[in-house]
This record gives C-alpha cells, structure tokens and sequence, in this order.
C-alpha cells in the first residue's frame, strides 16, 4: 500500500514544487488621477485584479477628488458635508501630524491659494494683488478643523481642503494593502512616481529599481540616479514642470508658501522621500519643497525613519545634489 502512495506523492510534490517555479509578474496600467498607475505583482495563476483596482481608484476620488464636482471634499468645500469616510479620515490624520510636524509648512488647507494662482483644480481668470491674497489668507489654517467621530468641525470663515499633495501617495498604500490581503508578497505600485515596493521582481530575481528623474526644464526625461528599493515607498516632488518667473526672471515653485499666501522661491528643484508609507513620503517630499535645503537637513536629524534626496541650484546656478539619512544613491 505504501508503494502504490508513493508516486502519488511524489507528483502532487512535482506539482506543487511547479506551481512555485512558474510565479511570474503581472502587470497592469492605465490612466488615472490626472497621471497615470502601473502596477506589478508576482502571481502563478495570472490574476487579474483590474476590477478591483478600478474600484479602489473610484472610491478615492468619490471621496478626495477637488476635480470631481460629486466627491466628498467637493462637497465639503461647498459646505454641504460634514460626516466623510474612513478614506477622507486617514489621509485627514496623517496629513495633520505632517501639518504639526513641519509647523505648518505642510497644509491642506492652502487650497484656495492654490486655485488662485492656476496651479490648483479651479480656473482662476482674475488678477492678483496683495489685497485679495490676504483676503484668501484668512481661509488657510488646518488647526481651524477638526474631525471626531467622522465628522468634520470648521472654524468660520471655512477653510478650504485640498489633498492632492498626499492623496496618490494614500492611493498607492491602499492599493499595497489590497494586495497584501491577496498575500502576494512581491509587488511594485506605482501612480505618477509614487511608489511602494515589496519583495523582489520576480522576472528579474532581484529588488526592484526605481529612479529619480533629472529636473529637466525642457520636459524631457532622463534620470539622475537609479537604484534598488525594497519593501519601502518612495515619493517625488519636483518644481522643474510647474513654476511661474516674475520680471527678473526669478523661478517660484508650485507649492505655496503657507504663511505667506505667495508660491514659494526656492532653489530646490526635486525632492525624493522614503518612508515606510507612500502617504508620509508623499506628504513630506511636499513639505520638504518649501522649506530649504538647510531647513531640510536640520528637520530629518530629528526623523530618522525618513529619507531624502534633494537635487537643487547652487549660488551659480549648477545643479547640486544631497542625500540624506543614508538615502540608498551612490
């Protein structure tokens, strides 16, 4: 009787042992949030998880979306909801210990500045002076809301939110937790830059390479460095695409200075993060844009568990770089 088992298990062992050897990547991509996504995870069966991607994608912009007028925080900033969900709660809460963290430099709450200057999801057709820039300023604050118990309690006059610094980042994480439910356990995600790796490509047997884009003015696309990133996420802002000059050909970055209401004059032109979330990495490569190099540096002795790599302008104007925390670049 042993005999006759025994090459009965010895294929199911063959079997099982193939199944293994025939994991392969899968990949899927597309448009989406204004950019675009590229996911990859290793599978042996070739599962496709594009239904539930889609779906994952459209919740986040029901709830987070400033370009879709039926989303919760459109219907937030018009005053028309309080209660949000548990997405809205969690970018929310993350976003506010960055807010406390970097005193305000990181704020949601900039957003009817950001529309102001045409960098925003609004059309802005009228001019700007001091005057209406202090008069917008008055809106800016994320210490004027507070949320409890899913809802949301604003000071007057209400300010008005505004996630996109951090919600592909949040997207990215969310679409690594769907995966983790599926156990699959090497995967890239990737939504316009935004990245969270896990394991290995599976196709190549080794960690997965990742790259920061040159700050090229002309639109073109190179890369300064390129290099092997493991179960950690990684976040990319960059003022070489969107700036404005003024008359002396000065260069003002995207992101707005949250106490001053103007775009930010800095001579940092990309900043790369690494963190264990995509949504911290998102928030703080954000917030690390508008505070200097200097400031930079000082902020991440007290933050160990975040990476950076800044690419920036020297006094004549060639371009330097700095890694820092051990940021993996050689």
């Amino acid at each position: 009787m042993t005999h006759k088992r025994l090459p009965l298990l010895l294929l199911i062992m063959f079997i099982s042992v193939s199944c293994k050897q025939e994991l392969t990547n899968t990949k899927l991509n597309g448009p989406i949030f204004g950019t675009f996504y590229d996911v990859t995870y290793a599978s042996n069966n070739n599962e496709n998880y594009q239904k539930s991607l889609d779906s994952i994608f459209a919740v986040i912009n029901q709830s987070m979306s400033n370009y879709q007028s039926d989303s919760d925080i459109a219907k937030v900033n018009r005053h028309e909801l309080d209660r949000v969900d548990a997405h809205f709660v969690e970018v929310f809460k993350t976003a506010k210990i960055i807010y406390n963290e970097t005193n305000g430099v990181f704020d949601p709450t900039i957003g009817k500045l950001v529309n102001a200057w045409n960098f925003g999801s609004e059309l802005n057709k009228t001019k700007l002076d001091s005057l209406k820039i202090d008069s917008l300023m008055q809106f800016v604050g994320f210490e004027k809301i507070v949320l409890k118990d899913n809802t949301l309690y604003k000071t007057d006059p209400k300010p008005y939110i505004d996630f996109n610094a951090i919600a592909k980042g949040y997207a990215v994480d969310v679409v690594a937790a769907f995966l983790d439910s599926k156990n699959s356990t090497d995967y890239l995600v990737n939504i316009g830059g935004e990245l969270r790796t896990k394991g290995i490509n599976i196709n190549k047997q080794s960690e997965w390479t990742v790259g920061i884009e040159n700050p090229n003015f002309d639109g073109s696309q190179s890369y300064d460095k390129v290099f092997e990133l493991k179960d950690k996420s990684m976040a990319t802002s960059g003022t070489y695409r969107k700036f404005k000059l003024d008359a002396n050909g000065n260069r003002y970055a995207h992101i707005i200075n949250t106490k001053t209401g103007y775009p930010s004059k800095t001579n940092i032109l990309s900043v790369s993060v690494i963190a264990d979330e995509c949504m911290l990495a998102d928030g703080y490569a954000t917030a690390f844009q508008a505070m200097g190099v200097e400031s930079v540096q000082e902020f991440l002795t007290q933050h160990p568990e975040l990476q950076a790599y800044l690419i920036f302008e020297n006094e004549d104007k060639n371009f330097e770089s700095l890694a820092l925390n051990n940021f993996p670049v050689k």
